[in-house]
């Protein structure tokens, strides 16, 4: 466009013209549809004036209707409308010539349209070695990119050779290049031209890059499908023979769909030739053969193992701490180890999965506990039940010698899982058993150990699998009874049971509302108050964790919901009436102390696999030979501590105050009430010894006192057990002292502190320290009433 256009001196005032999807560079003529208001008035304008000229921007965002001066690019193109066709009622077709670069600088209105006074950018003609050698470059690398795009036009290489200004080669070549509006402003706004010549460049050196690849990978699907369309035409053809010789009637179409899944799967070298084998064999077969539904079942299990599918791990220390304490209560222990294993997982992606074991009585929350590490860790959760299995096979799965045969359930899980690093839970492994069949924990030591379960194989799988990427956790009521090599290949993590408090906050934020939700109801329709939840944990419940409460809650849920049903308005705050007229009679009556001091019983502290405790100890004495009589179901060990506590007091009986020959002319019957419940353990000593000592000198013994520890012939007091569940025991039965060994003072440190506070807690490392802290204080109280 020539300057004659335009008045001399002020620059030029243009109306504006906003493009959606398009950037109009000089010396290109483009076509463009105009329907919007704004835009029809000012062609309608412009085709009154004599060689019309406006101003050609490009929006920021397309999908804006009446854009702003701010809302477009403030650099854009003075044109030449050279055509104008009216298409319908409304809009209209018209051609644009780019003229040279301007700017906005003053706009001046939006009605009836844009206008604005710009100013215009001349190109002078530039001479330079340089600048000759970068456009010699440009041109001919977008030669080679217009030959090569499907899009371009003859036309647009014929004007590619007959173009000399550089900088018009470079505006030219950008107009036809398939890159974003950004990129095509970007070099609109480039005014030197040996920066706008490299930009252009580069965008085209791209763009061929971006065309040798795709053409390679067109190549290579192009030779992949005809090597399968090859594959294809022979096997309809061999189909065809045997058809024609009536060999077999093999569903060839089954066949070639297992062929296909195992060529997804992703199997190790060893597995794809087993499966290729298979299916070989598979195809001179009668499908209704057994050995072909054995090898069918064997592919399809490889086939279907996740061989190389992982899920992410989702390694947020802070988001995985949040999920662990939306889940549970307290279990501070647990929570801390697993926090520790996600830090450390983040920090070195390529570490080994930890094997823990979580060891503690039924309904403490170990299952569950499990499954919200699956959820912390983003991972997929597999149970695995180990109570009961006694045949190896469960775990190594069976030989592929007879139909039926099938993996073990590691193998299972994973196939269930879909993917191969989920957190595996082995639940009860201390329930595992044996027969002349095999032993399953055998088999489980090479899962459990991390430096050969990476080539774990399955008997009916016949190949390694890798399952070191696998989080295996195992469950337990007692560390006792599982077996010593597979303990020691895990880390035990204790979970003891919850004291009444705990509890509480238990129902109050997880039992409850889950229950109102499974029941199909609300807290306005039912609410628990804390002394109706308390009644349940002390009149309905004896356990140390909380499943039995939870049931007790759903029972209580489940009558207002036969009101509801009936059609009742029911409105109910649960409170301790409430609950004993809905759950009757109490159920659990709890273990208490002797209510009076008396010479002769004593009580214990024990642990079992529910949780602690109490054991009462009673002796007598009678007429007789010095003969010790034990009853109540003891074991050898409680037997043999009973004997140790019955010696150590005759060999202290001057110290004691008792006759040398004392039990020359008496028999003593050590008694343990609950005779049907199996007793055992070495835990009794110091309540024995205690029965035993205060028969024989009538000392009274406190009945809010509660002992435990392992007593020796030289009068020393072991360590022993389950301190904190004992603990627990004491404290819901209302004992106002502890008698613990010394040596125990470390196991405190898990004792909740409310348990701290209200129990008095003696340690003793002597047997000859625990008369004075077991006796009535005032030797000379009035004789105790009886019960």
């Amino acid at each position: 466009m020539s300057d004659s256009i335009f008045p001399a001196g002020a620059e030029p005032i243009l109306p504006i013209l906003p493009l959606r999807n398009s950037v109009l560079f000089p010396a290109t003529v483009v076509p463009v549809n105009v329907g919007r208001a704004r835009s029809v008035r000012l062609i309608e304008e412009a085709c009154g004036r004599e060689r019309p000229a406006i101003g050609v921007v490009t929006q920021h965002k397309p999908e804006v209707e009446d854009p702003t001066f701010e809302q477009v690019y403030q650099t854009g193109t003075i044109a030449r409308v050279l055509k104008v066709i009216r298409l319908n009622s409304g809009q209209y077709s018209v051609v644009l010539q780019g003229v040279s670069r301007m700017r906005i600088e003053e706009p001046l209105g939006r009605h009836p349209t844009m206008r604005a006074r710009v100013q215009r950018f001349r190109e002078a003609p530039t001479v330079d070695v340089e600048i000759e050698a970068l456009s010699a470059h440009l041109r001919e690398s977008a030669r080679k990119l217009l030959n090569d795009l499907p899009t371009a036009s003859r036309e647009s290489l014929h004007i590619l050779d007959n173009v000399r200004e550089p900088g018009a080669l470079a505006d030219l070549i950008e107009s036809n290049l398939p890159v974003s509006n950004e990129s095509k402003q970007e070099v609109l706004e480039t005014l030197d031209v040996r920066d706008r010549i490299r930009k252009v460049l580069d965008q085209v050196q791209r763009q061929n890059e971006v065309l040798r690849v795709k053409q390679e990978i067109s190549t290579m699907v192009e030779e992949e499908m005809s090597s399968s369309q090859r594959e294809y035409l022979l096997r309809q053809q061999v189909k065809a023979i045997r058809r024609e010789l009536g060999e077999t009637d093999v569903d060839e179409d089954e066949i070639e769909a297992l062929r296909e899944r195992i060529a997804l799967s992703g199997l190790p070298s060893d597995a794809e030739q087993s499966a290729k084998r298979e299916l070989r064999r598979m195809s001179n077969m009668n499908t209704a053969s057994s050995e072909y539904q054995v090898a069918r079942s064997y592919v399809e299990w490889l086939a279907d193992l996740p061989w190389k599918k992982s899920t992410p791990d989702r390694l947020d220390v802070t988001q995985a701490r949040t999920v662990l304490d939306e889940d549970h209560f307290g279990l501070e222990k647990p929570k801390k180890r697993i926090v520790e294993y996600i830090a450390v997982r983040k920090l070195r992606r390529d570490g080994r999965a930890p094997i823990l074991c979580f060891v503690g009585p039924p309904g403490v929350g170990k299952t569950s506990l499990a499954r919200s590490i699956a959820r912390a860790a983003g991972r997929q959760f597999v149970r695995v039940s180990l109570g009961g299995v006694y045949d190896e096979a469960e775990i190594r799965g069976h030989r592929r010698t007879y139909v039926g045969a099938f993996p073990g359930r590691i193998i299972s899980g994973l196939k269930k899982a879909s993917s191969n690093n989920p957190v595996m839970i082995l639940d009860e492994i201390d329930k595992l058993g044996r027969d002349p069949r095999g032993d399953p924990s055998s088999a489980l030591l090479e899962v459990l150990d991390p430096e050969q379960n990476n080539q774990f194989t399955d008997h009916y799988i016949d190949a390694p699998f890798d399952l070191s990427k696998v989080m295996f956790i195992a469950t337990a009521n007692q560390r006792s009874t599982i077996p010593s090599p597979l303990l020691d290949r895990m880390e035990v993590i204790e979970i003891p049971g919850y004291t009444p408090r705990e509890k509480r906050s238990i129902a109050r934020d997880f039992l409850v509302p889950r229950q109102l939700h499974e029941h199909g109801l609300s807290i306005e329709r039912l609410d628990f108050s804390d002394e109706a939840i308390d009644v349940m944990i002390e009149s309905y419940t004896h356990e140390a964790g909380v499943r039995k409460l939870e049931q007790q809650a759903a029972a209580v849920c489940r009558a207002v919901a036969v009101r509801l049903a009936n059609g009742e308005d029911v409105s109910i705050m649960a409170d301790p009436p409430f609950v004993a007229e809905v759950l009757g009679a109490a159920k659990a009556k709890r273990q208490k102390p002797e209510r009076a001091a008396r010479p002769g019983v004593a009580t214990g502290l024990a642990w079992t696999p529910a949780g602690g405790d109490l054991l009462f100890v009673e002796a007598t004495r009678m007429p007789g030979t010095g003969k010790l009589h034990l009853t109540g179901n003891m074991g050898d060990v409680l037997k043999e501590s009973a004997a140790a506590a019955f010696t150590f007091v005759r060999a202290r009986a001057v110290d004691l105050g008792l006759a040398e020959d004392f039990v020359s002319h008496i028999d003593i019957h050590i008694h343990l009430p609950a005779g049907a419940t199996p007793k055992d353990g070495a835990s009794a000593g110091v309540p024995l010894y205690v029965a035993l000592a205060s028969l024989l000198t009538e000392l009274k013994v406190r009945p809010d006192v509660a002992m435990s520890g392992e007593i020796t012939l030289r009068g020393n007091v072991l360590k022993v057990g389950g301190i904190k569940e004992k603990c627990l025991a004491a404290y819901r039965a209302g004992v106002k002292r502890i008698l613990l060994p010394k040596r125990n003072e470390p196991d405190l440190e898990e004792v909740p502190e409310e348990i701290r506070e209200g129990i008095e807690i003696c340690l003793v490392s002597r047997v000859d320290e625990i008369l004075g802290l077991v006796s009535v204080p005032d030797p000379t109280s009035a004789p105790a009433a009886a019960e």
